[in-house]
């Protein structure tokens, strides 16, 4: 596996985390208000639903590390399975909720998966 591939890997896990914090630890700060365009009182009315999507995303973020950590052939399986999964969720958010999470999740996921099949 390249460089490339890892490091682009390595990227979407730190977005998720990213995106962990936002959704868990900041929804209802400056932050977490302006990355999602909620109102405060939104925010505040969806607080709960925001933080388990915040830990999925988590899961996912430690899903690629771990398939980074595990190297070889099992790393890569998993991480095609993860990047399968963040593609997933990028496509669904982006039909449901907002096109900008087709190019913030799904378009990422799409070229890791073809730098790791390369």
């Amino acid at each position: 596996m390249s460089f490339a591939a890892h490091a682009v890997v390595a990227l979407i896990g730190l977005l998720h985390v990213y995106i962990l914090v936002l959704e868990m630890f900041l929804w209802e700060k400056p932050a977490g208000l302006r990355a999602f365009g909620n109102t405060p009182e939104r925010a505040a009315a969806t607080k709960v639903l925001a933080a388990n999507q915040g830990l999925y995303n988590g899961f996912l973020a430690a899903g690629l590390f771990w398939g980074l950590w595990l190297g070889g052939p099992q790393g890569r399986a998993v991480m095609t399975f993860f990047l399968l999964c963040v593609l997933v969720a990028g496509l669904y958010g982006a039909a449901t909720a907002s096109r900008k999470i087709l190019f913030i999740q799904s378009v990422p996921a799409v070229l890791g998966l073809a730098l790791l099949w390369i």
